[in-house]
């Protein structure tokens, strides 16, 4: 008996032919909702991979804490009781006012901290200073600059485009 002889492996007639059905009322709906749904699943899709690198580091930053905490230095907590007590008095210090509770905590917090890391207290303060002083600036450019655009008159400046 030859291979061609055997139903198994016999070869299908060339008279056969691919016949796709149309497509159903659900079928075009699901197709049409997807169409409408996609510019929102691909800003979705943008959003999750922008966020889901920041989300990782946030929580392995919460775990390095987390392991800190755990094997803390000897003394940390005690120095950590007595700068967030700082914080409460200036919280007491600062009744009434809410500019005062913006600013009377975190300055003593800093000052209780300053006790414990004088160092570190030194090299934030110069640095604070510097970019206070650079915000300080670039603020008194900008309100110049509005000033000269706004307020001035042509005739009051010595050196202005006008008296040339």
């Amino acid at each position: 008996m030859k291979v061609d002889e055997l139903s198994l492996y016999s070869v299908p007639e060339a008279q056969s032919k691919y016949v796709e059905e149309p497509r159903t009322q659900l079928e075009e709906n699901i197709s049409q909702l997807r169409h409408q749904c996609e510019p929102y699943t691909s800003w979705c899709q943008e959003i999750y991979s922008q966020t889901k690198p920041r989300v990782e580091r946030f929580v392995q930053w919460g775990l390095d804490n987390y392991d800190y905490l755990q094997n803390a230095p000897p003394g940390f907590f005690p120095r950590l009781g007595v700068i967030g007590f700082a914080g409460l008095i200036g919280l007491i210090f600062a009744r009434g006012s809410k500019i005062k509770k913006l600013v009377y905590p975190p300055f003593f917090m800093g000052l209780g901290a300053s006790i414990y890391y004088p160092q570190q207290a030194i090299a934030f303060a110069q640095v604070s200073g510097e970019k206070l002083y650079d915000w300080g600036l670039r603020g008194y450019i900008v309100v110049e600059d509005l000033w000269k655009e706004h307020f001035q008159k042509p005739g009051n400046v010595k050196n202005s485009p006008g008296n040339k």
